[in-house]
């Protein structure tokens, strides 16, 4: 079968690609989390949040600093004070950043902030956005659109690749169909899928993809059980204060909760979380 992906592809690749950022390493045996608020609200929030992440065993910090919202008025971001305060709590914790990036005009500074880009669900076929991110030479997550086919979704990693950056990791966060109980429906058909037809990391994002903190645990162990890479998990301390996306935020207790469950779940397939529960 001749596939529109060329660089995305196995027929291209066959040795699975490793995106190293940090001490996180996606597409190996290690499965890394990545934690935290949707949105960073303040320095404290942040910092509160990576101290928990960290003791839990997250491997990467997670925060956004533009909030590209569905309502106008809703808390768009702290904006560059975001990604100040983002990359400042990092280095206190010894922990890689990533934040969502939403402007060809902001990679430039957003590059400087954080260790990882994210593209959201929103922008994934956004390709002005897709070549200067690939320019910026720094790791990329690429999120699966609200109603995008796989190939679609390999075609958005391969305007990336053919820009000549092969740091990508991609991550299912829902799809949009009829069924209206969870925010969206996770296909997790999609990561066997992915690591068959291509040689990129995966992960899953199960807080955007259910909508609800009660299905978070369960998918995220689900997600692994399936051959995911990793992990994308929403922990706010008072997710019912929470500025964006409190429903679906763990809290950490919860979260540490989760943690351990997963390292028993790793060890048996024969893989382990990047950071190691103490």
């Amino acid at each position: 079968m001749i596939t529109p992906y060329k660089l995305a592809s196995r027929e291209f690749q066959q040795k699975n690609t490793v995106v190293t950022v940090g001490s996180a390493g996606f597409g190996g045996k290690s499965i890394p989390v990545i934690a935290g608020p949707c949105a960073i609200e303040s320095y404290e929030q942040l910092y509160q949040a990576g101290v928990s992440a960290k003791a839990a065993g997250a491997a990467m910090l997670r925060g956004g600093a533009y909030k590209p919202r569905t309502s106008p008025y809703s808390f768009q971001g702290l904006e560059k004070k975001g990604l100040e305060i983002i990359k400042t709590v990092g280095r206190e914790l010894a922990l890689p950043v990533i934040s969502e990036v939403t402007d060809p005009r902001n990679v430039e500074l957003m590059a400087e902030h954080v260790d990882m880009l994210q593209i959201g669900t929103r922008n994934m076929q956004n390709f002005v956005l897709l070549k200067e991110v690939a320019l910026s030479k720094k790791p990329v997550l690429l999120k699966r659109g609200l109603a995008a086919t796989i190939e679609e979704w390999l075609m958005a990693a391969e305007y990336i690749l053919s820009s000549g950056n092969n740091q990508i990791v991609l991550c299912e966060r829902g799809i949009r169909t009829y069924e209206s109980y969870t925010r969206n429906t996770l296909d997790l058909t999609v990561v066997p899928i992915i690591k068959h037809l291509s040689h990129l990391p995966i992960i899953v994002d199960p807080s955007h993809g259910t909508g609800s903190w009660r299905w978070v645990s369960p998918m995220s162990k689900a997600a692994i059980a399936a051959g995911a890479d990793g992990l994308l998990i929403e922990m706010h301390q008072n997710p019912e204060e929470a500025l964006s996306d409190g429903p679906q935020s763990l809290t950490p207790e919860n979260f540490a909760q989760l943690m351990v469950d997963l390292s028993s779940l790793t060890t048996v397939l024969g893989r382990s979380l990047t950071n190691k529960i103490k």
